[in-house]
């Protein structure tokens, strides 16, 4: 890793401006120039795998349906900006899912402090990406910032595209970020995503109500995804199931290693790191009593035969569309009978959720379908909390150890529309368009005395994705064995 070529000035905030980038010559307090060593002798380069992102015509779409929400309003929606990691090392840059679904901007460009304005204009909104461009090499300002600048810089991160080439590339109207102050200050009535971006967040004064509004408006947005979102979803749930095909071949090297889990979790992260911009989420390769901790991301422990392995990941595309799929595996490649009698009851349930997956259906149905299962076994095998029968609400007489819903929207995010109202999304109802994930589970914690010895420390959850069709839901990730019988003839094959 290149060390930096410049520190920050701590001690002299003038020596900066806004992006971190040095932009005056102190000794001469002269603007500063690309000078010494870096002045001149650079030639024009066209940009390579400059890729136009195929939803261009759909984000469109919905800018319009943005505009027609809120006309006579200006609306303001950042992408956020870098996070840091540790002292001078920042987190991978992930635009917000409302500035994504609003422009389609894929991955590698995605260029952090970006900000989408619609702008009110006659009977709707002009609407302009105001972002940075490319590192300029003249003797303009922030002129040295191609070398100096470690965020922002083309030779430290590689070059960005100029602001025409992100017109071209997004079809939409570009602006320099510098510009946005100007372009803020007007008196017109505006709503702001708040929150991903400190310096939007000071130029507007906030309005709590129509900000959240807006909130709410740009995730129920993403409820129905179009043809493009479902297409970007099928590739990031196929690279998902290619990653589980991995870890099943590598699952005899992890038990011969310490934190076996890690090797798991680094065997799938390779896959989406090839396939996609990277991950969903963090991977949870769960083994042994880990596989009762919901998001067990730590991933230190090892992976042993006779134990199971819950492994719950995702692969985000390079258009920022993530899958969400778990399997619980027999680390040996054959279940207990203890482990089989619990993996089949949840496949039992999960199978009832999907089958309650239609169009016109609530939402809860599936969820309430899965449950009902659940119950119903838990009950056959005596297994009652406190000794209470399975009565009127078996969900939540048995959440002590189902713990949580038995689904989740599936798109941008990989808990989408989490800003959605109640009305639309938990109690509405299922339409064509909406992707989401059934995942019934089963954990049986280590220190759990209500359930017999040879339950304790058994965890398992399935989860699959789903689209709503017309006529009734279709699995993506159908070609990922299910059923404890295909579970281990597909390990055996992979041995």
């Amino acid at each position: 890793m290149a060390p930096r070529s410049e520190r920050r000035n701590k001690e002299d905030p003038s020596m900066e401006n806004h992006s971190g980038a040095t932009g005056t010559n102190v000794e001469e307090g002269k603007p500063a120039t690309a000078d010494g060593p870096f002045r001149g002798g650079w030639a024009d380069t066209d940009l390579q795998q400059h890729v136009v992102p195929g939803g261009v015509t759909y984000a469109a779409k919905r800018r319009a349906a943005v505009s027609e929400r809120f006309p006579g309003e200006r609306i303001v929606v950042p992408s956020g900006g870098l996070k840091v990691r540790s002292n001078d090392f920042d987190y991978t840059f992930r635009p917000h899912s409302a500035f994504v679904h609003l422009t389609a901007e894929q991955g590698t460009w995605a260029v952090p402090d970006s900000v989408l304005v619609f702008e009110p204009s006659g009977s709707g909104h002009s609407v302009t990406l105001f972002t940075r461009q490319r590192s300029p090499r003249d003797a303009g300002p922030n002129s040295t910032e191609f070398y100096s600048d470690r965020r922002h810089g083309e030779f430290w991160i590689g070059r960005r595209r100029t602001l025409s080439e992100t017109a071209d590339a997004l079809g939409i109207d570009v602006a320099a970020r510098d510009d946005l102050e100007k372009v803020l200050g007007a008196d017109v009535p505006t709503r702001v995503l708040r929150g991903e971006d400190i310096h939007v967040d000071a130029l507007v004064p906030s309005v709590p109500q129509a900000d959240a509004e807006l909130e709410a408006f740009l995730s129920e947005l993403r409820l129905i995804k179009d043809e493009w979102e479902i297409a970007q979803l099928i590739t990031a749930v196929d690279c998902t199931v290619a990653g589980f095909h991995d870890v099943v071949g590598e699952l005899r090297h992890a038990t011969r290693l310490a934190r076996g889990e890690r090797w798991i979790e680094g065997t799938f992260n390779r896959r989406a790191r090839l396939g996609g911009y990277g991950l969903g989420f963090e991977t949870i390769a769960a083994a042994g009593a880990h596989s009762c901790v919901l998001h067990w991301m730590r991933n230190d422990g090892p992976v042993r035969d006779g134990d199971l392995l819950l492994l719950d990941a995702g692969v985000e595309a390079d258009s920022f569309y993530t899958g969400d799929v778990t399997r619980t595996l027999p680390v040996s490649g054959h279940f207990t009978d203890v482990q089989r009698r619990v993996y089949d009851l949840v496949f039992a349930a999960q199978s009832a959720g999907m089958a309650a997956l239609r169009p016109g259906a609530r939402y809860g149905d599936f969820h309430e379908a899965a449950m009902r299962v659940i119950a119903e076994g838990l009950d056959a095998w005596g297994l009652r909390p406190h000794g209470r029968p399975a009565v009127t609400s078996p969900s939540d007489l048995y959440r002590r150890y189902t713990l949580c819903g038995s689904g989740h929207m599936l798109g941008l995010d990989c808990h989408d529309c989490a800003s959605a109202r109640s009305e639309t999304y938990l109690d509405g109802v299922l339409k064509a368009g909406h992707v989401l994930t059934v995942e019934p589970g089963l954990y049986f914690q280590p220190d759990d005395l209500t359930v017999p010895d040879e339950l304790r420390g058994i965890g398992v959850r399935i989860e699959d994705d789903f689209v709503i069709t017309a006529d009734g839901a279709v699995c993506l990730s159908a070609d990922l064995p299910r059923s404890a019988d295909a579970i281990e003839a597909w390990m055996a094959s992979m041995r």
